[in-house]
């Protein structure tokens, strides 16, 4: 899951036009393989990114020249992408295929203008069993396939080698504990160079959200009750949680607080800070600033290292058209594919989505030219727990994300963070 921030009241404006939005252009009601068709894809990738995907989509029209494929960005941010396709919806204009979060799946399906793809990935062909389940999962929200998974990944320890060379510490290990990470954060922290031990987002998005559920979990915590429908991460394990983050960010001040989402990246691979939680998507831009860097699991709780994945999906959207359904559906099978997706996920630094990649020459070249790769992958073991898609998701991330940036800046204690995210979220998770 990439980041950046997510637009106020996206949720609301899903469901508003869930329905009731207007209606995209008729085309052909049986398909016709051999008919020429335009397709519009949103890749809401950076521009680095967003090349490759160019490459791709000329080498499958070089393959089947009937088929013209417009690729965007879609929108400034990845997150700004529910928002344009909300709109899109209520006009009738929206694309064929969208890069979504994972957390947005069940918005989307409600929508009422996704695929229903459930069938269609039964295709021998397809391979559906190769995707991680909890990829499998994320693109069937209440049952109904609307995707393919786009991207796998995890959040792991990335550090700084040439500043902990610096302070002469020993690097982090796969055993480290929270205070250990605590205590090696405060050591890096030079307020005279500016450099911080570690960052956090508090822009409220999902991304400040996201990092906070593995120290949950760790403690014993879940984001919900065993029936899904109240919050329950403002259990006493919420709250210690918090109180970790409060008191490094807060107490300790060894914490560049990030009101964007994105800045911490770039910073760290500046060598201005010493430790990030973050993903394989960090490791293009690594390589690329030749940052001397190292990977480790998650900090640990107990010896429980347990770690949170973010499978994101491209979505694919009914605009009434069979002939764009079809080339749509086609060329998503390929991109996921393991040839297609060595040229696009591994060329890039994220992930296999199918483990038949690692016998590839391409993931030989991958692990070589990521270092710390590898552990990224192992790290998938610890992601045992996934982040609910059910409706209002989108809503209370936001609220606790509201509640992890009013802690970490000293505005309010984490209990009373915690509680006021829960009953604002009580709604949303009802329906309402």
């Amino acid at each position: 899951m990439r980041k950046t921030t997510v637009a106020a009241l996206v949720a609301a404006i899903i469901l508003a036009v869930s329905g009731c939005g207007g209606t995209s252009q008729e085309g052909p009601e049986t398909v016709d393989p051999q008919a020429k068709v335009k397709l519009t894809w949103w890749s809401g990738q950076s521009a680095d990114a967003q090349k490759i995907l160019e490459g791709l989509a000329a080498t499958f029209t070089q393959r089947h020249p009937n088929v013209t494929i417009e690729v965007t960005s879609g929108a400034s941010t990845t997150d700004e992408l529910l928002q344009k396709l909300s709109a899109g919806f209520a006009s009738g204009v929206y694309p064929d295929i969208s890069y979504a979060f994972g957390s947005w799946a069940s918005q989307l399906q409600e929508s009422g203008k996704t695929l229903d793809l459930t069938e269609k990935v039964r295709d021998p062909a397809v391979k559906w069993a190769e995707f991680p389940e909890s990829a499998r999962t994320t693109a069937t929200p209440n049952g109904q396939v609307i995707g393919f998974p786009a991207l796998v990944d995890n959040l792991s320890l990335l550090y700084n080698k040439k500043l902990f060379d610096a302070k002469g510490l020993p690097y982090p290990t796969d055993e480290w504990t929270w205070d250990d990470f605590r205590a090696a954060a405060k050591k890096l922290t030079d307020p005279a160079e500016k450099i911080y031990g570690t960052a956090y987002s508090v822009s409220a998005s999902e991304d400040t959200t996201w990092h906070f559920w593995p120290l949950l979990w760790q403690r014993g915590g879940s984001i919900l009750s065993q029936d899904g429908k109240q919050a329950a991460f403002n259990s006493q394990a919420g709250v210690d949680a918090l109180e970790f983050l409060r008191a490094m960010a807060v107490d300790d001040r060894s914490v560049y607080l990030d009101q964007t989402d994105e800045r911490y990246a770039p910073l760290f691979g500046d060598g201005r800070i010493a430790m990030i939680i973050n993903g394989p998507w960090s490791l293009l831009e690594l390589k690329q600033k030749k940052t001397d860097y190292g990977v480790a699991f998650l900090p640990g709780t107990n010896g429980d290292h347990q770690t949170v994945s973010g499978p994101d999906l491209w979505t694919l959207f009914d605009n009434g058209d069979a002939n764009r359904a079809y080339w749509s559906f086609e060329l998503m099978k390929w991109l996921t594919s393991a040839e297609g997706d060595a040229q696009w996920n591994l060329a890039q630094g994220n992930l296999p989505l199918r483990a038949s990649e690692t016998s590839l020459s391409e993931y030989q070249t991958y692990v070589k030219e990521y270092p710390g790769v590898e552990k990224i992958v192992a790290n998938l073991a610890n992601a045992k727990q996934a982040r609910p898609t059910i409706s209002g998701y989108v809503e209370m991330s936001r609220y606790v994300g509201e509640a992890i940036a009013k802690a970490l800046q000293g505005a309010a204690t984490p209990k009373a963070a915690l509680d006021e995210a829960a009953a604002k979220s009580r709604q949303a998770l009802a329906g309402g």
